[in-house]
């Protein structure tokens, strides 16, 4: 209970959590200037998306919302969504503050911004509203985990029960039902959390029936739904039989128990990353069996502690079984988790680079450290075991009597009846504790796993972006200044459009102290190149009320410039101010 609560914390304290579709492309490209007003704004991800009620928010340069259109897909491509413009929009910069639903459940938002026929300054915020709610995302990661938790002990439970057959099976009755009982109440929680964890609002929007409605229209939703249906079904067969009292044979106990746990268990498989990406019908069977094998592990391990920590002793034969159990459990997890680990990373180079493969080398780690304390308590069972083998061999052998003299023969003597030996608990109950101790870390590395772009899609998502940077884009330069007088500092921002040798159109606002754009009598900005011993380069801004620009100036050659502004704030105050400037080919 201890681990528990530390994680809980733990998950309840984290950042949001990021989500797996990552934005592949966009038109308008992010910072560009665009002559003419573009007609919709189109977002292409790595994988498809589902759209919000509201997932479009497009600010003009005044910081007012724009009527749009409907958003939608583009026809045929569920990973491109757009939304229309107005027909007619001023001249400046626009925001575009987005957020989408990921193919894996996962909300993703963020925001753009395109200038029509010039740059003005960007007072828009990246809608604050429509961000992350730290408090929605922490209970749905609480909620999160908490099913993982139930689930695996109700599944861990069942195939102990079934399979290693204690003496007693009273002790876990308690548990069972705490588990199912947190596991009905963590999905009703998650879906009623559902849709103010994509929208990113407060909780309290969890009880509007509105939302609860679109929720239910929605593939998360109806796998929430379809797993508190298969749970209340189950609950519901559990108490007609034991209201009549009826007990089912062994038999069919296990294939009522199998015909729960698959479908049960694909309420996950289909809602996470098996659910988005390559390979996805293998990839959901794949992730079945491994959270099949991992509840019956980590599940059967707490059953085992339970039974332990109830009773004196314990027949040598029930550890054994879940001995057996837990290696064909490790077994099925490995094979799973290396095809699941290959499709999420894709690279060796993302077990280090990206923050899925850093998470998952920590579970890895988590994992070794249980496999460890499970060999501990393997090696225990097998000595006990062989130790069990001799003393049935010593008890079973009739020791030779001899025979007198004269007279009749002995009478045989009667058979020694030795009970079976019962394993002494304190050397594995020790082992088991520990195993359990690092079950809860893996739970708990398991969930962050679930919340953290795959390695995959970071990669490709990376490789997309550097694509798109190599199509000439502006390149902005901000330059702090001081005069040395009251209100005499501030600073210039300056654009090359395009950032790269040859020629560009050049512009500038200069920021007064409040942050607010500011009108300056005169402004000079001048480019050298050190290397190539060219310049000063004069670029030969003009006014244009509000902000200065030059709409043809040439850059010969690429290289590192030294951007020089001179800021002139009254008759007598002016500095000079430089900064550095990249300019690719």
């Amino acid at each position: 209970m201890l681990c528990t609560g530390l994680f809980l914390l733990l998950l309840g304290a984290a950042a949001p959590a990021s989500a797996h579709a990552a934005l592949r492309a966009t038109d308008p490209a992010d910072g560009s200037l665009l002559r003419t007003a573009p007609r919709q704004v189109t977002l292409t991800f790595t994988e498809s998306v589902g759209l919000l009620t509201d997932s479009f928010r497009v600010y003009d340069p005044t910081n007012h919302r724009v009527r749009t259109g409907t958003a939608g897909h583009a026809p045929g491509r569920a990973d491109t969504a757009r939304v229309p413009l107005p027909a007619r929009l001023a001249q400046g910069t626009y925001t575009v503050a987005w957020r989408v639903v990921s193919a894996d459940s996962h909300p993703v938002s963020g925001a753009l911004t395109f200038s029509v026929g010039t740059r003005t300054a960007t007072v828009a915020s990246t809608a604050p509203d429509a961000t992350e709610n730290p408090v929605t995302a922490a209970l749905y990661s609480i909620a999160r985990y908490l099913a993982y938790l139930s689930v695996a002990l109700l599944l861990g439970t069942a195939a102990f029960v079934a399979y290693c057959r204690p003496p007693k099976a009273a002790p876990l009755r308690t548990p069972v039902l705490a588990a199912a009982w947190t596991l009905i109440a963590s999905t009703a929680a998650l879906f009623a959390l559902r849709a103010p964890y994509e929208e990113g609002t407060a909780p309290a929007q969890a009880l509007s029936l509105t939302a609860l409605a679109r929720t239910a229209t929605t593939r998360p939703g109806e796998l929430l739904l379809a797993r508190l249906a298969l749970l209340l079904l189950a609950a519901s067969v559990v108490l007609v039989l034991r209201a009549r009292r009826t007990r089912l044979p062994r038999r069919a106990t296990l294939t009522v128990a199998a015909a729960v746990s698959v479908p049960l268990a694909l309420t996950w498989s289909a809602a996470e990353h098996a659910a988005a990406g390559i390979q996805v019908p293998l990839a959901i069977t794949s992730a079945t069996l491994h959270l099949l094998a991992m509840g019956t592990w980590l599940g059967g391990l707490a059953a085992l502690l339970r039974i332990l920590s109830r009773t004196t002793a314990l027949p040598l034969s029930v550890p054994v079984r879940f001995s057996r159990l837990a290696l064909g459990s490790v077994t099925v997890l490995a094979v799973t988790g290396v095809y699941q680990s290959w499709r999420g990373l894709g690279s060796w180079q993302a077990l280090t680079d990206t923050t899925y493969g850093r998470t998952l080398l920590a579970k890895l780690a988590a994992v070794a450290a249980l496999l460890l304390a499970a060999a501990c308590s393997r090696s225990w069972t097998t000595r006990m075991a062989g130790a069990r083998t001799q003393t049935q061999v010593r008890t079973t052998t009739p020791a030779r009597i001899p025979e007198p003299a004269t007279g009749p023969p002995l009478p045989e003597p009667p058979p020694t009846l030795t009970p079976p030996p019962s394993l002494p608990l304190h050397h594995l109950r020790r082992s088991v504790l520990a195993e359990a101790a690092v079950a809860a870390v893996v739970l708990a590395l398991t969930t962050l796993l679930t919340s953290t772009v795959p390695g995959r899609t970071a990669t490709e998502a990376a490789q997309s972006t550097t694509a798109v940077a190599g199509i000439p884009t502006a390149s902005v330069t901000t330059i702090p200044f001081d005069v040395g007088t009251p209100g005499g500092h501030g600073k210039v921002q300056i654009t090359l459009d395009p950032g790269r040798g040859g020629t560009c159109s050049v512009q500038a606002v200069v920021y007064g102290p409040d942050g607010g754009l500011s009108t300056v009598p005169e402004l000079r900005i001048t480019l050298t190149l050190p290397d190539r011993r060219i310049g000063p380069l004069d670029t030969k801004v003009t006014d244009r009320g509000g902000y200065w620009a030059a709409d043809s100036f040439t850059l010969p050659l690429p290289g590192t410039w030294t951007m020089k502004a001179t800021v002139r704030v009254s008759d007598v105050d002016q500095v000079t101010v430089s900064a550095p400037v990249r300019v690719t080919r």
